[in-house]
């Protein structure tokens, strides 16, 4: 069986935004055990706030039966975007050059741990992705997470790790990852 997923614009996120939070909380916090400022729920609402008040932010949220399965969001972006400014590895000339329509970031792709292993998290995926028209995705994901197997899944998607990067100066150092779309 496959989730049930619908699609969120910002005006629509009043929604889904308790579900998203505790989904967060479960498994940010007790599947993975990340703890600290950075992790609280309190710390990712005013993310969520953040992402949600840029243009062109959209979510899907997924459910089956009925259930709260898992989400993915993110945004395009901008011209003047700080996205690239944390990044600890040097990249190539005009990488980081934005103008609001060739990258769009997924800030975040959660599933709960009983539908994990399932091609959910890729069903979320590919389906918050088919909305999208900018010819690039670049996500940061914590190399520790699952010791490593979250990382693997993206590579398994096509990403590729182009450099390290820590947006916040109490966050773990990322590793920032691309993949082409068009």
């Amino acid at each position: 069986m496959t989730a049930e997923i619908r699609h969120y614009s910002a005006e629509e996120l009043p929604e889904i935004r308790q579900y998203i939070l505790g989904i967060h909380a479960e498994v940010r916090h007790r599947d993975f055990g990340l703890t600290g400022p950075f992790y609280d729920v309190e710390r990712f609402d005013e993310r969520l706030s953040t992402y949600a008040s840029r243009p062109g932010w959209s979510a899907v949220f997924a459910t089956e039966n009925g259930e709260p399965v898992g989400f993915a969001f993110g945004c395009p972006l901008p011209a003047e975007t700080r996205w690239w400014s944390s990044m600890i590895t040097e990249l190539p000339d005009g990488y980081t050059d934005e103008d609001g329509v060739r990258t769009v970031a997924l800030n975040e792709i959660v599933v709960r741990k009983p539908w994990r292993g399932r091609g959910i998290a890729w069903q979320i995926h590919e389906e918050w992705l088919s909305g999208r028209t900018e010819s690039r995705v670049t996500l940061l994901v914590n190399p520790a997470n699952g010791n490593g197997a979250v990382q693997a899944v993206y590579e398994a998607w096509g990403y590729r790790t182009i450099g390290k990067q820590q947006p916040f100066s109490d966050s773990p150092v990322f590793a920032c990852m691309t993949r082409e779309l068009r």
